[in-house]
């Protein structure tokens, strides 16, 4: 509550009895805004990581493999 003047009558005044002041754009607007995406055409492409991706797995499941074999050779 703040004490004012409201309509030419002194007192109290609640928030919502005031008046609604809102700021604007400023004169002549706002500068315009870059939002188109510059995406850089450099990295890999998709078929060289799906192939490297590909690799990795296949060589993960050769570990994996190699692992399950019979643990009384000794090799491990």
């Amino acid at each position: 509550m703040t004490e004012t003047l409201f309509r030419k009558k002194p007192g109290m005044t609640s928030v919502k009895d005031m008046p609604i002041l809102q700021d604007g754009p400023p004169p002549g607007g706002f500068a315009p805004v870059r939002f188109a995406r510059r995406i850089p055409n450099k990295g890999p492409s998709a078929v060289a990581i799906f192939l490297a991706t590909f690799g990795a797995f296949s060589w993960g499941m050769y570990q994996v493999g190699k692992g399950k074999q019979d643990p009384k050779d000794g090799d491990f």
